[in-house]
């Protein structure tokens, strides 16, 4: 089968548009052949999280391939068929575990038998989506299409520079995906999140949830529940963050992590500003979600509508490539805000 090409430098030009071009080729059994990867990046071909993202990959679909090493800038793969079963990968960096899920988790849905996939990364690194996202609000807002049986189980927290996390990934198959029909988001019922502080005093973490209730309450928000995760031991380095999302019938979240010199007050006050921000466009889905979710609704059979608070690069890659590898059509309304309404045709898989 000749393979459908893939320019790596379309829209955001950095690692989500080679992950996701190996997701979908995987589902759909298509081969690829992604060039110019990373092209936008100042230090341009694959690094080590995108490498651990293809081999897995390329395990869960007997793939063959070429150009799978640090540096290159073309990859051609070739999967032959989709299967389940117990996966052990270690990025060995902080290189972020929640964009190695993206990747593997829609070949998972359609393998023969339920995937067990060990993780070993960094759980909450800048520039990518903490854990804790994934798992109370990208994985529950999968539910709206029918994907019910995803489970992430955080074992250990994973920071910049040393990494040392440990997740686990299990899924078990579904036979297709629904459309959806989300612009606008419900009423906020409750706000809640997961902040954390490892290898820090415990004050950090307790601080971090006291300014992020303090500023949600300035703009009304009443019912706000967050829980507290604090560990001194069994972790590579320190490390603080918080998760905090919004029930409105769909999730919608926000996050901040600390950094070295960055009060925890300041990482509180960020999270509570960017949901505010995420709820007053009145869209279903936040920034994250609204690229994440595009792959999900191109391999369903039928048309969807969603509302996204923000039209992102990785939104627009996102969309390209679902038309490149699946043949889905789409259309974007967008607004001044930068909020979208996207409507998407897939022919299923």
């Amino acid at each position: 089968m000749k393979a459908i090409v893939i320019d790596g430098s379309y829209g955001e030009g950095g690692g989500s548009i080679f992950r996701y071009a190996l997701a979908l080729s995987s589902v759909t059994l298509k081969p690829v052949e992604i060039h110019n990867i990373r092209a936008k990046r100042s230090n341009p071909g694959l690094r080590p999280q995108h490498l651990t993202a293809a081999k897995i990959l390329a395990d869960m679909t007997e793939a063959e391939f070429e150009g799978l090493n640090i540096g290159s800038t073309k990859v051609r793969f070739e999967p032959k068929k989709r299967k389940g079963g117990k996966f052990v990968f270690d990025v060995e960096t902080a290189g972020s575990i929640s964009l190695i899920i993206q990747a593997v988790l829609p070949v998972a849905l359609f393998a023969d038998r339920e995937s067990i996939i060990e993780l070993r990364g960094g759980t909450d690194v800048r520039f990518a989506p903490p854990i804790d996202y994934m798992k109370n609000v990208f994985v529950k807002n999968l539910s709206l299409i029918g994907v019910e049986n995803v489970e992430i189980s955080v074992r250990r927290r994973g920071h910049y520079p040393r990494g040392g996390g440990l997740v686990t990934l299990k899924v078990k198959p579904i036979n297709r995906i629904s459309t959806l029909n989300r612009e606008l988001r419900g009423p906020v019922s409750k706000i809640l999140g997961v902040a954390h502080a490892v290898k820090l005093p415990r004050h950090v973490v307790k601080r971090i949830i006291s300014s992020t209730k303090e500023v949600l309450q300035q703009y009304g928000y009443k019912k706000i529940e967050i829980t507290e995760e604090w560990s001194y031991n069994g972790h590579l380095g320190p490390g603080a963050g918080i998760t905090v999302f919004a029930d409105t019938e769909t999730i919608l979240g926000a996050d901040s992590l600390g950094e070295r010199g960055k009060p925890s007050e300041q990482v509180g006050k960020e999270a509570a500003k960017r949901l505010i921000h995420e709820l007053e466009t009145k869209m279903a889905f936040d920034t994250h979600m609204g690229d994440m979710i595009v792959p999900y609704l191109a391999l369903a059979r039928g048309s969807s509508l969603i509302g996204v608070s923000k039209y992102t690069l990785h939104t627009e890659s996102n969309l390209w490539l679902a038309k490149q590898i699946l043949n889905a059509s789409y259309e974007v309304i967008k607004n001044k805000d930068d909020s979208a309404k996207i409507s998407i045709r897939g022919i299923g898989i």
